[in-house]
């Protein structure tokens, strides 16, 4: 039967040769089938300016469908859905410029906090037998929950186990 190549933009399979991989990648449909995965993606600005230099799609405004879907040049948005794109980009704007003031935490930062939950632990050393340095991240399943290669380890290490070989 021989290989098949699998496009995943446009959910269809096909023989596998130069010239049918050629064809389709270079065909209508797995382009705009690319176009519309790679839309999915973008940030509300790009969307709203491009929505708003389209005009109306006027079969979608009548009945609520339109046979082109993603294909179709004119735009499928209400004024209204325009109006909440817009409230969203300036919402995002306004965040961006508030977490520009605010800097995001770098790795020296927590380096820093590491070394200060290290050092005062080894300082209160009654208190390190009770209290273990490893710490889960927050919403992570019970511990007896996790597999074995994501629990902590013992505090004496692994145990080697006698007549282990790996490979």
């Amino acid at each position: 039967m021989g290989k098949r190549y699998f496009c995943d933009y446009c959910d269809r399979s096909f023989q596998d040769n130069l010239h049918n991989r050629k064809k389709h990648l270079n065909g209508v449909q797995h382009l705009r089938a690319k176009k519309a995965w790679y839309d999915l993606f973008r940030d509300a600005a790009a969307v709203l300016l491009e929505e708003q230099s389209k005009k109306p799609c006027r079969k979608f405004l009548q009945t609520g469908q339109c046979d082109f879907g993603f294909n179709c040049r004119f735009s499928h948005m209400t004024e209204e859905d325009l109006e909440k794109l817009s409230a969203q980009v300036q919402e995002e704007r306004r965040s961006k410029e508030e977490g520009a003031d605010v800097p995001a935490g770098t790795i020296e930062d927590w380096l820093e906090k590491r070394a200060k939950r290290l050092s005062l632990a080894q300082s209160n050393s009654s208190l390190m037998e009770k209290t273990s340095v490893f710490q889960y991240p927050p919403g992570w399943p019970p511990i007896q929950d996790l597999p074995p290669s994501l629990q902590a380890p013992l505090p004496g290490g692994w145990p080697v186990l006698p007549n282990l070989q790996w490979g």
